[in-house]
């Protein structure tokens, strides 16, 4: 791949409707959420529908996201873009995916951490100017918002939402003038903090990557067009062939006579989100050469080895720490066991933020096999705790169900600092690692034992990937809510 010129942007309209439209839910658990997960296609032959493509790909990073959903797609250089409130398949009908048909396509699914949850946030957002319009799917959040999105209304751009993520297409917008190309780097060069773009224009697709990769993204092959999607296991739901991840500071524009690549900025440190191997990814993914269910089987291996307890049965929280369980029953020796079931109708999602009501229905979304624990030690493997509320809960109904000792083993280090690159974290005060002991979280949790991975040994889960050949591994991820040390500068704790 090289880089080209990419001519003349074309001239287009837009359309846009938001339907169905339903109020705004809460966190149903104390889990870091997040923030959402994009998918683009775009198909050489015109009569290819991609709006359908791209609901499949959406439904597989439905994880990523479930307060909102939407597409975008183009067809004779229009834009038509349909969102809503609600899960992907609650939101588009056959009816409303027919309306949006077209060889290219843009979607997103949306958890908010900036912004409130409400459609006037939900992506793709479209915008209409002199020289056409474009679509933008953003995974991730910009440090500098506030400073550049007062800059454009300074300059008489209106805003119709509180989202980041309007203002990166109202700044593409503005300086479309100069070309796609350039527009792309001015504006991606003026952005700070986390980002994986997926964007649509009357001819081309283009995908970009902030310079730390703190947010996933990767490029696929279909057999007449090509794939952008948050992760690879979205790609594989449509018949596609992962090819590779986008780099740091890249960006990729795709349209029918190529596929062009060229960097926006100078060589920085990779910074890949951990998180996205501990919970955010499913485990059929690869991100940056990390396979993420081997990933979370080796946490589960070095966390027996750095913290064994003398146990009849392990048991992982699903769905997560299932991989993380597996693996260290076999490092440790101990039985793996089922124990624990997830309704899997039960989202992140509820009517109220209300702490005893959140607390309440963890019980809905888990449930004990009794006759698997009854008069056994059990390890319990989860992949982080936040608040508290779901450990504290499960150890309540494991002793209830007749364990007789419970242990609690997480494959992520004490969540003790707040994230400000696209992970909805609460504030400092409620984070319950920050402030307490080991011994005195495990007090409170009712447990046993409790012990967490150490960085050093996350770090070494992970170290089959993003590192290169004679990097060091610490350098490669963003482990800023374990340490407190982020991989570019932000402007004081807010939370």
């Amino acid at each position: 791949m090289t880089e080209k010129e990419t001519g003349k942007p074309p001239q287009e309209t837009c359309r846009t409707l938001d339907d169905n439209l339903q109020p705004a839910a809460y966190s149903l658990n104390d889990k870091l959420h997040e923030e959402c997960g994009v998918f683009g296609v775009f198909c050489t032959n015109p009569e290819t529908d991609a709006a359908s493509l791209v609901y499949y790909g959406l439904l597989s990073l439905q994880h990523r996201g479930q307060e909102s959903a939407g597409i975008a797609a183009v067809q004779s250089r229009i834009i038509e873009c349909r969102k809503g409130m609600g899960l992907v398949g609650e939101v588009f009908t056959p009816e409303l995916l027919s309306q949006i048909r077209g060889a290219a396509a843009v979607g997103h699914v949306r958890y908010s951490t900036f912004g409130t949850s409400s459609i006037e946030n939900a992506q793709p957002f479209v915008s209409r100017f002199k020289l056409g319009s474009i679509a933008v799917a953003h995974n991730g959040t910009l440090t500098n918002a506030d400073v550049v999105r007062e800059l454009l209304e300074d300059a008489g751009i209106g805003f119709t939402s509180s989202s980041d993520s309007e203002v990166i297409v109202n700044l593409i917008a503005k300086n479309y003038k100069k070309g796609l190309e350039k527009a792309l780097t001015d504006t991606i060069k003026f952005i700070k903090g986390s980002y994986a773009l997926a964007v649509l224009t009357g001819d081309a697709l283009v995908g970009a990557r902030d310079p730390n990769g703190i947010r996933p993204l990767c490029l696929g092959k279909l057999e007449n067009g090509w794939i952008l999607a948050s992760e690879s296991c979205a790609i594989d739901s449509v018949g596609g062939e992962f090819i590779r991840d986008i780099e740091p500071g890249e960006v990729i524009i795709i349209n029918k006579e190529q596929v062009l690549s060229f960097t926006f900025s100078e060589k920085t440190r990779r910074a890949v989100c951990a998180f996205e191997y501990v919970y955010f990814a499913r485990p059929d993914s690869v991100i940056d050469g990390v396979d993420v269910y081997e990933a979370r089987i080796r946490a589960g291996e070095i966390l027996a080895r750095e913290s064994a307890a003398a146990a009849d049965l392990v048991i992982g929280v699903p769905d997560s720490g299932i991989p993380a369980a597996i693996g260290y029953g076999r490092a440790a020796g101990t039985p793996f066991g089922l124990g624990i079931v997830k309704s899997k109708y039960v989202g992140r999602t509820f009517i109220s933020p209300n702490q005893a009501v959140r607390e309440k229905a963890v019980s809905v979304k888990h449930n004990v096999i009794h006759s698997e624990v009854r008069g056994k030690r059990v390890v319990l493997i989860d992949d982080s705790i936040v608040r508290g509320t779901t450990s504290r809960r499960l150890v309540s109904i494991l002793r209830k169900a007749g364990a007789k000792e419970v242990h609690i083993r997480v494959c992520s280090p004490p969540v003790r600092f707040p994230c400000y690159f696209g992970i909805d974290t609460p504030h400092r005060k409620d984070l319950i690692s920050n402030g307490n002991s080991v011994d005195e979280l495990c007090a409170s949790l009712g447990a046993d034992s409790l012990a967490f991975i150490s960085v050093e040994g996350l770090l070494e889960s992970l170290s089959f990937g993003a590192a290169g050949e004679g990097e060091n591994p610490r350098g490669c991820y963003c482990l800023g809510c374990f340490t407190g040390e982020y991989p570019i500068p932000v402007a004081g704790e807010a939370r």
